[in-house]
């Protein structure tokens, strides 16, 4: 089985309601499938379980399951494709979702349950952790992970919630900027960056960006857009 993984920029677009741009896209990538086995581990502000219920409330048509309520949070991944379920990551903190999941030891679990075909989903910090590392995440370290190392589903980093505006008068690094750090000291190692209300959809050996905005990928010193529907295979891992 090839990986089948949706990773968003964003749970919103502009002023819509939550996921509500995301249903489209979700039920593309799922087809037949009702079953969501939900990380939360990336919330802070609110319980896993508050977040857990407002995803449910959210995608009605979805049954969706904690995996911090499951007694065996490992077993449960390696399990979810037999089970109907596809693995979907919430947004929030990319630090605290990633030390999380070091913490319970679920990376390796979660990137076995991947290759094996498990459907995955993910919003902001649940896509970033596609990527090779979280390093490019747009998140404060408010938490140390065990490394920076993360799903790798990409060869590549991933820039969700892409933006480069600047407000008048704000003195700090535009995000073009805060990437130039990164290619700088990583010239080899690019990074799709993409804005809210679009996605990157791995499936069938495949990577493409679906939405209506274009893209960019930062390698070196360049930036290079990328048009919806553009083939991204290259980065695949």
């Amino acid at each position: 089985m090839k990986p089948q993984v949706l990773m968003l920029s964003s749970s919103r677009q502009g002023s819509e309601e939550y996921l509500e741009h995301a249903k489209s896209f979700i039920f593309a990538h799922l087809g037949d499938a009702r079953k969501l086995l939900f990380v939360p581990f990336a919330g802070v502000s609110m319980s896993w379980d508050a977040y857990c219920d407002k995803v449910a409330a959210a995608l009605p048509e979805f049954t969706v399951t904690g995996l911090h309520r499951e007694p065996d949070p490992a077993k449960a991944l390696a399990c979810a494709y037999d089970n109907g379920q596809a693995i979907v990551v919430g947004g929030g903190n990319t630090f605290n979702l990633l030390h999380t999941l070091y913490e319970q030891q679920l990376l390796e679990p979660m990137q076995q349950a991947i290759a094996r075909g498990t459907p995955y989903i993910g919003w902001s910090a649940g896509s970033n952790i596609c990527g090779q590392s979280i390093k490019t995440t747009n998140d404060m370290p408010i938490v140390e992970p065990a490394s920076f190392d993360a799903l790798g589903v990409i060869n590549c980093q991933l820039n969700p919630h892409y933006s480069n505006y600047a407000p008048p008068g704000h003195n700090g690094e535009t995000r073009d900027e805060r990437l130039a750090e990164f290619t700088i000291l990583n010239p080899q190692t690019p990074v799709i960056a993409i804005a809210e209300g679009t996605a990157l959809r791995l499936t069938e050996g495949r990577l493409t960006l679906v939405g209506d905005e274009e893209g960019f990928v930062f390698c070196g010193a360049e930036k290079t857009a990328v048009q919806p529907t553009a083939d991204l295979s290259q980065y695949i891992a």
